[in-house]
């Protein structure tokens, strides 16, 4: 999630439904221009006990921040809390219970996102080596309670925390418990945002399926293959979900708008702090009917803070956020932007790929979402077979578009090494989850402290 750096009085105040879309208007570019720009959480624990740690204890949190510095990171604080990084790299951020995550530059090629990737993890290593902590690639913490998980001292999370019982029951899981990859993408036009966002909200069932890796709770099997994904199902149904309006006719900047409107708030940013508004209403801040700010109205920086608070399946803001991977290991931080790149950033593959899933209803969007979690590339697809079946194709498509794309490294390779491990998944049938739950019941012997086996 987002950091904030500064207030922003001198912003100027929004009057008119242009300064609303102006952010995705904003977000267009030639082709040539298209970046990549890839985030990854990993969950941190310490090596002699698996506890997570706490922000301010000796070689916790905080203190994995600063030995990060030394790597040319510069310090972002909020409330005297160093709580973010930046750098050449992106940034480095804080979810809520700990959860540290890499928010990557925007990117030319996937070569550069993989090298990237490979740089912090080694950096993060490095620091954790002398504090005697470890990291997990995974969708979920696989043992942890909530209430045994640390707080990082973050105003808006507090906010959160306290708003997410009211509106769902597994908004804290989320929160606290739960880890992701993502990759922001570009577009050339309107027109081009809408066939991406659709195209790629279809398909958003089958990328989670992929990366399944969240088959634990609390140190037991919890039935599912993603249970981070079923998390999203009760979160908070106001800023969730399959967005039917987006494939309805005269979709585009405007409706993404008139939609973020009608999402709750969460807060406002003043004077570096943070002003619980949750369950407020954006369209009333417009107004200057603001409860907590009375007679005040937004500003541009208020607005950009309200779209990041929306946690649909793809977001829109001056880019495209695919959003339905569990966390994993470097082999599929990498896979997860060469699968979208290859269907997306070539006009060849994003047709093919439109046309396999154009002529599927909303209620079959739904049950793909629905199902998945629990069943991955077993789930029965729209056009019959499974998504395994359409896993095949779908990555038959990413292949050629990452191929067309052409982006060479060094040695004269091409990018579609990088789907090398999804390519394994669907010839196997068999999701990451899936091979953790047998080990549990095979070598493990329901030993779920054998997951830390599995850190980075």
């Amino acid at each position: 999630m987002s950091t904030r750096e500064a207030s922003t009085a001198d912003d100027p105040v929004i009057e008119s439904l242009d300064q609303l879309v102006a952010p995705m208007i904003k977000g267009e570019k030639p082709p040539e221009d298209w970046r990549i720009g890839t985030e990854h959480e990993k969950l941190v624990y310490k090596r002699s006990d698996h506890r997570a740690p706490s922000y301010d204890e000796p070689c916790g949190i905080r203190d994995l921040l600063g030995g990060l510095e030394k790597f040319g990171w510069q310090p972002v604080e909020e409330g005297g809390n160093v709580i973010a990084l930046k750098g050449e790299d992106g940034a480095v951020s804080l979810e809520p219970a700990g959860q540290l995550e890499l928010s990557g530059a925007p990117l030319e090629n996937l070569h550069q996102t993989c090298a990237e990737t490979g740089r912090h993890l080694v950096q993060v290593k490095e620091v954790g080596e002398k504090c005697g902590v470890g990291y997990l690639g995974l969708g979920m913490w696989p043992d942890k309670t909530r209430e045994e998980l640390p707080i990082m001292p973050k105003g808006r999370y507090d906010i959160m925390l306290r708003h997410m019982p009211r509106v769902g029951s597994m908004g804290l899981d989320m929160m606290l418990r739960t880890c992701t990859i993502q990759v922001n993408l570009d577009y050339q036009s309107e027109a081009d945002m809408v066939k991406k966002f659709r195209t790629s909200l279809a398909l958003q069932p089958l990328a989670t399926a992929l990366f399944a890796n969240s088959p634990f709770t609390e140190g037991k099997p919890n039935g599912f293959l993603s249970y981070r994904s079923h998390i999203w199902s009760d979160t908070d149904p106001a800023r969730t979900g399959m967005l039917p309006f987006v494939f309805e006719d005269g979709f585009g900047y405007e409706r993404w708008a008139r939609y973020m409107l009608d999402v709750p708030m969460y807060f406002v940013f003043r004077d570096g702090k943070y002003i619980d508004a949750a369950g407020l209403s954006f369209r009333d801040f417009l107004d200057g009917k603001l409860s907590v700010l009375p007679g005040e109205r937004p500003t541009q920086s208020d607005w950009w803070d309200h779209l990041s608070t929306a946690f649909p399946e793809v977001r829109l803001k001056s880019f495209l956020e695919m959003r339905g991977a569990d966390g994993g290991p470097w082999s599929r931080i990498c896979a997860l932007p060469a699968f979208w790149v290859g269907l997306l950033y070539d006009q060849g593959a994003l047709d093919a790929a439109w046309d396999l899933v154009k002529g599927w209803s909303m209620e079959e969007r739904e049950r793909l979402r629905n199902e998945v979690p629990r069943l991955a590339l077993a789930t029965k697809s729209p056009d019959g077979g499974t998504l395994q079946d359409l896993g095949r194709e779908v990555l038959k498509i990413a292949h050629a578009g990452l191929k067309a794309r052409a982006r060479l490294n060094a040695a004269g390779d091409n990018e579609t090494g990088y789907l090398e491990t999804l390519d394994e998944i669907v010839a196997s049938g068999k999701v990451p989850a899936q091979r953790l739950l047998d080990a549990y019941h095979g070598e493990w012997n329901g030993d779920i402290s054998r997951v830390y086996e599995q850190s980075f």
